[in-house]
């Protein structure tokens, strides 16, 4: 496919394509020997058993690298080349997804990799700047296919021409824009722009905002930045690991196939309801459950109910031991408590001193009645005597029973779930009556900040860690014994009837005892560095990036901030688009409590996602609340307007309205309050209500929320009067070709007078 005027291939006898196509294969036959041989070198390594404590090492790191390097194949193959950049000096470099070099002794590059120095000027060059290029080619293909070539000439004094070039060098950046969506977000590896390629190399230390509207590519930026920031920083983000937070699971399975496709498999993507190990948020909030939970002071409500646990006797606990009762009442437990608080410790840590003080209280009780001189009051106990009572006291299942009553060990679990059974007295009524619920009740995602805060709040008891760890040891022992008593047995068995000089060949048994044993075969940790993130809630990331920041509560914050003790993020959102009811909105309110003004701003303002006709309507919803909103800009119009349909019928009128805007290729989202969602579905062939949206299919059906930072061809929002300002906003701007609304109640008013309709 040619731009421009027609040219047959006797005008240009060295085939360009041909060209093209050849290298392309040259590259696959090399990617193809690579593939072979680092499976061979996989398989080899993990063959080898057993094997010296360096040699395991060394063999750990090369199924690591080569485990990584076949992945990376394995998720670009079929789109390793997009492009190539011809410089005035003569040379040319082929960029695609990864790097390759040839096999020579000199390591030749043969694809540069897009996030590499030297192809930097393929972004950024133009005819102002040409950067030392004289032509940029970008190469469409179908698998290992090469179908187009677009060519822009940057050194207007070069007068070599191949027929391949593209006028206004938007070919390949429209062409990508007016695709079918496929439910999946892919790459823009081949049409990033200028301002997005700033972004996506900005240092990676401190804290980057990227504030964006609808569909300028924030999250697309965002994502290769992660890409472009584990490539340049390899060794430090590889073994830290980069965390990305999205705002729903559906989000993440539409976002999941890009940085794989860029060669990066070693990144954890969740939302915030993930970020606790163990727990899986399941449950919804109410708005205004979500709004109490997230608050910042409900740090403060923790901290309070967990020095509530710490109790004292009412008025005391009477302890029996050696026929004698122990009273503790709540003058020496408080003075027991204050002792321990004094040492700033997490709850479940500092019991170890709060038990301390507790046995030493009642040791002095039991001295002093046994040990006083009835005559002079002197004491009649020695220091072994002194400890033996303590000894004895620490045996005592009653006093034990009492440190549980007055300190116990509790879980972030137990912790909130009960306080959320009961939270009167730590909130208002008003509050509590708003997030009141049953202990049973699955947990929502604001709950996992309040399980976060409460797991830094008791922190933990390390001799219970460290007794399973002994348990855990013994039982390897054990086990290890078993296999040596076994081999020792069978040998007994093997040499009974054979010369005494056989009989004295050397067995496992002999030179190696279970311990040395059990270490030998202990299960190496073969997870990558993301698998043993997502496992660790004290983990500390590389890198983190934060899809629809405005969104998240000041208690989430606090979560992400302890995984981030470096501050070495990238936020991007659009605070126009702030719909949670815990949601900060201001960039400034969410990072002055961690950075102060230490971060940087940077604003995408060109629209490549939403036509013109569309974004002029969603703008007027904004602008009816706040007039001087300023959406980005449009790079293209497609002459289709959207619409709005009255109807009596609503199920009936949006299953005639899919019928229409349903592509021949591509994905149509239908956008409804979640309580229309059943009725809706009963009416639309292949859609269910209530379950995770499946993007793939030809037909979704979203509430506004869940279709945050998700685009199809065609978009049919319903019963728009029902949605904030912000919610509108969103549905109205996921589509990248048609729009169509559907209502039975009158159209908001800005909304009736740029479709037409009757108006609230």
């Amino acid at each position: 496919m040619r731009a421009g005027v027609e040219l047959s291939n006797a005008d240009f006898p060295d085939n360009e394509l041909r060209c093209e196509q050849e290298f392309i294969d040259g590259l696959y036959a090399r990617v193809d020997a690579l593939r072979g041989d680092t499976e061979g070198a996989v398989t080899d390594a993990l063959a080898q058993g057993n094997t010296p404590m360096q040699a395991r090492l060394e063999r750990d790191i090369l199924v690591a690298e080569r485990s990584g390097l076949l992945a990376a194949l394995n998720a670009v193959d079929g789109s390793l080349c997009f492009g190539r950049i011809d410089l005035t000096s003569g040379t040319d470099h082929h960029i695609g997804r990864i790097g390759l070099r040839a096999e020579d002794a000199e390591r030749t590059p043969v694809l540069i990799d897009w996030r590499a120095d030297v192809a930097r000027p393929f972004y950024l060059a133009t005819g102002h700047t040409p950067m030392g290029l004289r032509r940029r080619r970008h190469l469409t293909t179908e698998g290992r296919r090469v179908t187009a070539l677009h060519d822009e000439i940057l050194d207007l004094g070069d007068a070599t021409r191949t027929g391949y070039e593209d006028p206004t060098g938007d070919a390949v950046l429209l062409a990508a824009l007016d695709s079918a969506r496929t439910g999946r977000m892919s790459d823009i590896v081949q049409t990033i722009q200028a301002e997005q390629d700033e972004i996506i190399r900005a240092p990676h230390r401190g804290v980057l905002v990227v504030e964006g509207g609808p569909g300028t590519g924030k999250t697309a930026v965002a994502l290769h930045r992660a890409a472009y920031l584990l490539y340049e920083h390899r060794e430090l983000l590889a073994k830290r690991a980069v965390l990305i937070v999205g705002p729903n699971p559906a989000f993440l399975g539409y976002i999941g196939e890009v940085l794989p496709a860029l060669g990066e498999t070693g990144v954890l993507l969740a939302t915030v309801g993930e970020l606790f190990p163990g727990v899986r948020a399941t449950a919804a909030d109410t708005r205004a459950a979500a709004a109490v939970k997230g608050r910042a002071d409900m740090a403060d409500v923790l901290a309070d109910v967990v020095r509530d646990w710490q109790a004292l006797p009412d008025p005391v606990i009477a302890i029996t031991h050696d026929r004698e009762v122990l009273m503790l009442d709540d003058g020496l437990v408080n003075m027991a408590r204050e002792r321990t608080r004094a040492v700033r410790m997490p709850h479940n840590a500092a019991r170890e001193i709060f038990e301390g003080h507790i046995l030493n209280t009642l040791t002095d009780m039991v001295a002093e009645r046994i040990g006083t001189d009835p005559y002079d009051g002197s004491n009649l106990l020695d220091p072994s005597d002194i400890t033996q009572i303590r000894d004895e006291l620490a045996e005592n299942p009653e006093v034990w029973a009492a440190i549980d009553q007055l300190w116990p060990r509790l879980t972030p679990q137990r912790l909130v779930a009960d306080f959320l059974a009961d939270p009167v007295g730590y909130v208002s009524d008003d509050d509590a009556a708003a997030i009141r619920r049953p202990v049973t009740r699955a947990w929502t995602v604001a709950d996992v900040p309040l399980l976060d805060e409460a797991a830094e709040l008791l922190g933990e008891d390390d001799r219970v860690a460290r007794a399973r760890a002994d348990r855990e040891r013994e039982t390897q022992v054990a086990y290890a014994q078993g296999v040596l008593d076994v081999s020792y047995a069978s040998r007994t068995y093997e040499f009974d009837d054979k010369d005494e000089e056989d009989s004295e060949v050397l067995s496992a048994h002999d030179i190696i005892d279970a311990e040395r044993f059990a270490e030998r075969h202990e299960e190496d940790d073969h997870r990558s560095a993301a698998e043993r993130a997502a496992a660790d809630r004290t983990w500390a990331f590389g890198h983190i990036i934060v899809d629809e920041a405005q969104e998240l509560s000041p208690m989430a914050w606090r979560l992400l901030m302890r995984r981030s003790p470096t501050r070495s993020m990238t936020l991007v959102g659009d605070p126009a688009q702030t719909a949670e009811a815990a949601g900060v909105g201001s960039w400034d309110r969410i990072l002055r409590p961690y950075v102060e003004d230490r971060w940087e701003h940077t604003r995408l303002g060109v629209n490549y996602r939403t036509p013109a006709e569309i974004m002029d309507v969603a703008a007027a919803v904004v602008r009816a609340e706040h007039p001087g909103f300023e959406p980005p800009s449009s790079v293209r119009s497609t002459g289709v307007r959207p619409w709005a349909r009255a109807t009596d019928d609503l199920p009936g009128a949006v299953a005639e309205a899919v019928g229409e805007l349903t592509p021949a290729e591509g994905r149509l989202a239908v956008i409804a309050p979640r309580d229309l969602h059943r009725k809706l579905a009963a009416r639309l062939d292949g859609v269910t209500a209530g379950a995770e949206p499946d993007l793939t299919r030809s037909v979704v059906l979203l509430d506004p929320r869940q279709s945050k930072g998700l685009e199809f061809d065609s978009v049919l929002v319903v019963e728009p009067a029902r949605y904030g300002t912000s919610d509108l906003y969103v549905a109205l701007t996921r589509a990248t070709q048609r729009l169509g609304v559907v209502h039975g109640r009158p159209l908001p008013k800005a909304l009736a007078a740029v479709l037409g309709g009757p108006a609230a």
